[in-house]
């Protein structure tokens, strides 16, 4: 597939209980219509083709017989078909038996890797007993494994079975280190209360500790239930998040159907040195045909800095904050200021700083009076944003100073001799300036420290006067993007139990961003920042991609076409795509000595903690890939 996609499915057929042709007929059967689906891996549960409740069944001859003639029938009905298919069966070698994973391609047994934690069953010996190089299989030699990697040359896998994965040394860490970019990890676990949430954890926790893909089907309908039963849970993940599972306790057979993204992992994975020797593994290589779809069916999220889970988002809400507010607790601690200076222009960005502000304070054994929030309007400053600007500070009972800049900007029209009437970059930039010549005087006077509002976002695009609101003395916002800041004020409305506060913090994530630095008409905000530098949605879905995900803009623009599906077409996505290229690129000198600030997650463009790029590189292969 396209830019690194691999079209994934995992599988829970409906079996019959040591029926090994008619379980072998249900896998046959799905693996069809997942070809169909343009499927390329596909993973079935431990010991599927048999059951997982044979108990010592499993060790009479006429059932091994039995399930290497299944595992031939299968082979012959996938001939012709381009999945790589993974299932589980007993393998006979010798006088032993063992629980394996068959790989197989077109019909042709590539690997038969063996489960090597045995130790709570006594029909099925340890993997790492089997030492032959290959076994009598169905037909075929098929190659025995242990710790293998394989690969098609776009994508690598490993598997694990079993309790491997919840091991001390999980199997799936080793294979992970080894060069694996998916983990398959087959189950046949009974179902308790609870246990599900669990496993669900551990999924993402490994797939996030392995920056890989994992890939995990359990045993369900159709398995014994005499000791337990068995929900049939299969699910996908990818770098700590489940991105599809499938539903339990269902009485047919089922699949789940993503894509997992290689280059994503690629790109986590890259500087990582416990990665660093992936590349000596020795691979059993698949030829698999790429599937040509140009489409993914796997949900892009148009918020990626937002939880879509209400309980993460309260936990990563309160984290941010809290490490916004310490951050500046600790600063206000080192400098022995007495004061907080921060400017008030009854906008999101001022307002989340003053709301951090007001708890670092209580941190720091402050009081509310010791933070001095000015207001300075100017000549677009309009009603609406002023009063709320002044409501927020009389309910907050900060100290309120207002200073117009107005007297002082005319003053410096004239002598620099400026137009008054000419609406141009000096006449909207002095006035950013004056207003932080204000705050830093007012700071000097006061034994304070300056406060910076700015954003993540507002960073990305240089969208901030140079050593005007660039500039402060701690900016505890400058790695809060803008669509995150918008909850994270509407988080703290929420759990305000002032009417007045919450009602105030409530019409400033209403209010359109501005910053008001063009005459108002008739009192109402005239300059609205997303008219100018485009809608901050797309710019945050751009910036977490570029950052985080490193992927080049035409990958971008893809994803943002997917994301955004009826709320933007192409060519719109396309237009504002190149415009954050273009500003990301030229304005990084503003980033290289931005104020100190605490980093709240992964994307962060400080150039001590987070983005490294020297301030003259050239953006032009990016611009280039975004046409």
């Amino acid at each position: 597939m396209k830019y690194g996609f691999v079209r994934t499915a995992t599988v829970v057929p409906a079996i019959a209980t040591g029926d090994c042709n008619k379980n072998a007929s249900e896998i046959v059967s799905l693996c069809k219509e997942l070809a169909e689906k343009g499927v390329e891996l596909i993973l079935f549960p431990e010991l599927c083709l048999t059951s997982n409740s044979c108990g010592d069944t499993y060790l009479h001859k006429l059932m091994t017989e039995k399930c290497s003639e299944a595992i031939s029938d299968i082979a012959e009905a996938t001939k012709a078909l381009e999945p790589i298919i993974v299932f589980g069966a007993p393998v006979s070698a010798g006088y032993s038996l063992y629980d394996c994973a068959v790989v197989m391609h077109r019909g042709e047994i590539k690997g038969v890797v063996a489960k090597n934690n045995c130790r709570n069953t006594r029909q099925f010996c340890d993997g790492d007993t089997l030492t032959a190089g290959s076994l009598a299989l169905a037909g075929q030699e098929a190659p025995v494994l242990r710790n293998a990697v394989f690969t098609t040359g776009r994508y690598s896998f490993g598997i694990e079975i079993g309790d491997e994965a919840s091991s001390p040394v999980p199997q799936g860490a080793i294979l992970a280190m080894n060069g694996a970019e998916i983990i398959l990890s087959l189950a046949a676990t009974e179902e308790f209360a609870d246990s599900n949430r669990q496993t669900g954890n551990r999924i993402e926790e490994q797939s996030r500790r392995y920056k890989c893909g994992y890939m995990y089907a359990c045993s369900g309908w159709g398995e014994s239930t005499s000791k337990g039963v068995y929900a049939g849970y299969n699910a996908i993940a990818e770098y700590g998040h489940i991105i599809a599972e499938g539903r339990r306790f269902a009485t047919t057979s089922q699949y789940t159907i993503t894509e997992i993204d290689i280059e994503k992992i690629a790109n986590r994975r890259k500087g990582d040195s416990n990665f660093a020797a992936a590349g000596n593994t020795a691979y059993i290589h698949i030829r698999q045909e790429e599937n040509g779809n140009d489409d993914i069916c796997r949900t892009v999220s148009p918020t990626p800095f937002i939880p879509e889970c209400d309980e993460e988002r309260e936990r990563r809400f309160e984290d941010i904050f809290m490490i916004q507010a310490t951050g500046l607790a600790r600063r206000i601690e080192h400098t022995r200021c007495s004061t907080c200076v921060i400017g008030i222009s009854g906008g999101l960005d001022s307002t989340l700083a003053l709301l951090v502000t007001e708890k670092a304070c209580e941190m720091a054994g402050k009081k509310a009076s010791d933070i001095i929030a000015v207001t300075m309007p100017g000549f677009g400053t309009s009603g609406r944003t002023y009063n709320n600007a002044l409501k927020l500070m009389q309910s907050m009972g900060v100290t309120i100073k207002e200073i117009s800049i107005k007297d002082a900007c005319m003053q410096h029209f004239k002598d620099i001799s400026h137009d008054i009437d000419k609406h141009d970059i000096t006449y909207e930039n002095s006035q950013a300036r004056e207003r932080t010549q204000i705050l830093m005087d007012i700071a000097n006077q006061s034994n304070g420290i300056v406060v910076g509002t700015g954003d993540l976002s507002e960073l990305a695009l240089g969208w901030a006067t140079y050593n005007g609101d660039h500039m402060s003395m701690y900016g505890v916002n400058a790695s809060v993007p803008k669509t995150l800041m918008q909850h994270l004020v509407r988080w703290v409305a929420g759990k305000s139990k002032d009417e007045a506060i919450r009602s105030t913090l409530l019409d400033i994530i209403d209010t359109p961003i501005s910053p008001e630095l063009i005459p108002a008409d008739n009192g109402n905000i005239k300059q609205k920042t997303e008219d100018l530098v485009g809608p901050y949605e797309l710019h945050d879905f751009f910036l977490y991609n570029f950052i985080r995900n490193q992927f080049a803009p035409e990958k971008i623009q893809f994803l943002a076409e997917r994301a955004f599906k009826g709320t933007y077409d192409a060519e719109t996505i396309k237009k504002w795509l190149s415009t954050f290229m273009r500003r990301f690129f030229i304005q990084q000198f503003k980033r290289s000595c931005m104020p100190d600030g605490p980093a709240t997650g992964y994307c962060n463009l400080s150039s001590q903690s987070g983005w490294s790029m020297p301030a003259d590189m050239n953006g032009t292969i990016w611009n280039e890939n975004c046409n």
